[in-house]
């Protein structure tokens, strides 16, 4: 059986792949991570950042003594595993990402990065706060401006862009919601064409958290990309 590894966004967490893994355990060998500062991992001392997570992907994979995985990343998961594609291709066969951002700018950043103020979202959104809380517990206040900081830097230097997506030749699928306000179906689209072996896919109906992506819709489009039957 192949192995499918599951990658979580930014303030994600690896139970958001609950409602798949019954399903998918039919097809492959379930494997999550949970990047560094999310849930019960504590936050690195040198700040987050992207080469971070590539490394923490590649560790994983060594440590498991996993090859020819194939990879799900929703959010950041799917642009941190496309780095770890172009720069340790050897262990993975394929990559599907939805949601993810790749149309970076300082100044897009710095606007994203400015969502991400614990007191603001406290006050305005509490019922998000007390879902980050239970996720990652106290330290969700210092985990935002850590993310935010990743943010701003992938902003200022990209590390996917239209100088080296051609370098991944792996079967990779790109995958946004219609009414995903955070990705642009053109950036998708701009990213597909770059990559040699990429399809495309836009999902109807659906906005960019996890939660909102309906399971058996999602799950159709897996099953075509990895021939599953």
């Amino acid at each position: 059986m192949k192995n499918l590894l599951l990658l979580h966004g930014a303030l994600g967490h690896s139970d958001i792949f609950r409602p798949y893994e019954k399903e998918l355990s039919k097809h492959f060998n379930i494997h999550t991570l949970l990047f560094s500062g999310h849930g019960n991992t504590e936050l690195p001392e040198n700040a987050i950042s992207i080469e971070k997570y590539t490394e923490e992907i590649k560790n994983y994979l060594e440590k498991e003594e996993l090859k020819d995985v194939c990879i799900f990343g929703h959010s950041m998961g799917g642009y941190a595993a496309l780095c770890c594609a172009l720069r340790y291709p050897e262990r993975i066969s394929s990559i599907m990402t939805l949601g993810t951002k790749f149309d970076w700018t300082e100044e897009q950043a710095l606007k994203e990065s400015k969502m991400l103020d614990p007191e603001a979202i406290l006050l305005k959104i509490p019922k998000y706060a007390e879902q980050l809380e239970n996720q990652h517990g106290a330290k969700w206040k210092q985990l935002l401006p850590a993310i935010a900081g990743m943010m701003i830097a992938i902003g200022k230097n990209p590390p996917l862009n239209e100088n080296n997506l051609w370098a991944i030749t792996i079967p990779v699928q790109i995958m946004t919601g219609d009414k995903d306000s955070m990705v642009s179906i053109e950036e998708s689209i701009s990213v597909y064409r770059s990559i040699p072996n990429a399809k495309l896919a836009i999902l109807p109906d659906t906005k960019h958290p996890m939660e909102k992506v309906r399971p058996n819709l999602l799950f159709d489009l897996m099953k075509d990309f990895w021939n599953l039957s």
